[in-house]
């Protein structure tokens, strides 16, 4: 089966790397000798990632990619038998796709460094612990268009008639179940209906408040303070946090341990030489950036 390959700059480079297999590699296909193994499957599955055909699962994506490979193996080697191989472009597009590799390998070696449980937890604990108390409420409404609506549905409501039942019958908010909004903290929520429905006690019932939407009747039916998630239900997002920070410190430490000069920015004054001062057309506050 011969697929349209959808050939990219990264990948004809690392076909024309003389790779020497893993040991323990499995040789999957031979094409005109050259061997393709599972680890430059594993290769290739990563490389295409999220363009191949998201319906292709197990074997069926093996296959794919294997055939992807055998593919691009030889439009590789028709590449560098027409001199492809040669060329300074190429030389500079090998260059660039080598210090990628070897970027990702140093931030891979971090990464692992990195990912401890103690070093989740810490950060956890000091998020944690930096957490301002906030409450949060429970509470249910009914939401119509006009005040005489919503002062007759409160008449219902005090008259002994079930909240949610009448909210059922009148209310105009599709999202509720007979009312009720679950739990919100105050930022979740327009500022009239907020400022109402925190004002509330529990089991107490507003007089009708107009927001944007209409016109709301609000019964609190709880209020408690919001618990910090517990550590395993964030454990995903705290290390990647963990990851990413460890990462972007050691690319800083890198690059304050260099000397690095930008020439496509002005060099900063020499000290004690005055700046330029500004025209009529730059602001007064504007100062020149390095």
């Amino acid at each position: 089966m011969v697929h349209v390959i959808k050939t990219t700059l990264a990948a004809v480079a690392l076909s024309m790397l003389a790779v020497t297999p893993h040991a323990s590699a499995k040789v999957m296909a031979k094409v005109n000798g050259a061997e393709i193994t599972d680890d430059d499957v594993k290769t290739a599955m990563q490389d295409l990632g999220p363009t191949l055909p998201q319906q292709l699962k197990g074997p069926a994506r093996d296959t794919y990619v294997l055939d992807y490979l055998i593919d691009l193996k030889l439009a590789a080697a028709q590449g560098a038998k027409n001199g492809a191989a040669d060329t300074a472009d190429f030389a500079r597009q090998m260059a660039y796709y080598r210090d990628k590799t070897l970027m990702e390998s140093v931030l891979t070696s971090v990464a692992k460094a990195a990912a401890t449980e103690d070093a989740e937890k810490t950060v956890y604990e000091t998020v944690a612990k930096q957490q301002k108390p906030e409450t949060e409420v429970h509470a249910r409404h009914i939401l119509v268009p006009t005040e005489a609506e919503a002062k007759a549905a409160l008449a219902r409501v005090k008259g002994g008639e079930d909240f949610a039942k009448v909210a059922g019958e009148v209310s105009k908010d599709p999202g509720s179940q007979g009312g009720d909004l679950g739990w919100f903290t105050k930022d979740k929520m327009v500022p009239e209906f907020a400022e109402a429905a925190f004002k509330l006690d529990k089991d107490q019932i507003s007089e009708p408040v107009k927001s944007e939407f209409g016109w709301h009747v609000i019964q609190v039916l709880d209020k408690r303070e919001k618990a910090f998630p517990p550590f395993e239900t964030v454990k995903d997002q705290v290390a990647r946090y963990v990851v990413q920070k460890a990462q972007s410190d050691a690319i800083v430490k890198l690059r304050e341990a260099a000397k690095i000069e930008r020439m496509d920015q002005p060099a900063a004054p020499a000290a004690g030489t005055a700046s330029p001062a500004p025209s009529a057309d730059t602001p007064a506050d504007a100062t020149p950036k390095p």
